[in-house]
């Protein structure tokens, strides 16, 4: 759910309520600001209003780098918007050009990219396995073609297509 308050735009991530026999119904909730991207808990009595705020998205296809900023392309009406790079540094390492992405948009301003919960990267460095390093969930080093660097099992190799979460970064399986 995303609300508007105090001019802000916030995604919830958790909620809870709490009633007591002596007191008005207190709600708490963790948001994130979808502008700034800071987590902050915000809180509200028990008649106190919310404004809903309603959040589009659009697909469109990311073109390439230009430097300070990342060009994305509308797939339907072929108009090209530019999205500052410092806005989108942890999504850049799950993206590649000409991947469709979903922008999330409130009022016409653009907040980011929506990504999937996995994506398929292909592996284009990683360290040969060790023989015998196998006592426990052994993992190595690998280079992905985003240019992220994340710890694979040993049985990866070079040019294989793996499922990365995009959540914390991390090896998620074998891409089909």
């Amino acid at each position: 759910m995303t609300i508007q308050q105090d001019g802000e735009i916030f995604v919830v991530l958790e909620q809870s309520q709490n009633k007591t026999a002596r007191s008005a119904m207190v709600v708490k909730a963790k948001v994130r600001n979808l502008r700034t991207g800071a987590n902050v808990e915000l809180s509200w009595g028990g008649g106190d209003k919310i404004t809903p705020a309603h959040i589009e998205k659009k697909e469109m296809q990311y073109l390439y780098d230009a430097e300070d900023a990342l060009v994305f392309m509308d797939n339907e009406t072929y108009e090209q918007i530019e999205i500052p790079k410092e806005h989108l540094k942890w999504e850049l390492n799950f993206m590649k050009p000409n991947d469709n992405v979903n922008i999330s948009m409130f009022e016409g301003e653009i907040l980011g990219v929506i990504l999937p919960d996995k994506v398929a990267l292909q592996v284009v460095e990683c360290e040969p396995a060790v023989k015998g390093d196998t006592a426990t969930s052994a993992s190595k080093n690998a280079v992905l073609e985003s240019g992220l660097e994340i710890k694979v099992p040993l049985f990866i190799s070079q040019d294989e297509m793996i499922l990365v979460s995009t959540a914390d970064g991390k090896y998620s399986g074998r891409a089909k």
